[in-house]
């Protein structure tokens, strides 16, 4: 395992991660967001801003061990194709065990749920392909 192309791969990562969420749900989704907010289901902008940078410096660890798993279960495919299917697989998980559970928890409308699940996977699919380009595993040479 390379740990520089999984360090530059996690950083990249983490980048395209902070760039996707603000477009996605800062843009995108920012309608159903206003909406959650005067419900008073969601935190409103100010307590959430204040609390954003513990957000996004937790999401680099979380793109290290991602690029770190990526690498550990590399399969010697083209880095675009399995970095799709890891980041897809990855999106899957985290739309099962966190924002359905979020969803069954607390008083959260069913557009979150379907809206925000289709955001992860697209999300992680894209993170994905781009961790599987940059790590792009070079064998070991034999002699």
């Amino acid at each position: 395992m390379n740990f520089k192309r999984v360090g530059l791969a996690a950083l990249a990562a983490w980048v395209l991660y902070l760039a996707l969420g603000f477009l996605v749900h800062g843009v995108m989704l920012a309608d159903m967001w206003a909406s959650l907010q005067s419900e008073g289901v969601a935190r409103g902008s100010v307590n959430a801003d204040a609390i954003m940078p513990l957000g996004f410096a937790l999401a680099l660890p979380g793109m290290l061990a991602f690029a770190y798993t990526y690498a550990k279960g590399y399969e010697g495919g083209p880095g675009l194709q399995e970095g799709l299917r890891f980041g897809v697989l990855v999106g899957l998980m985290l739309v099962a065990f966190g924002l359905t559970w979020n969803y069954v928890t607390f008083p959260l409308p069913l557009q979150y749920l379907t809206s925000t699940a289709a955001a992860t996977v697209i999300e992680f699919a894209a993170i994905g392909m781009l961790v599987g380009l940059i790590y792009k595993h070079h064998p070991v040479a034999r002699r």
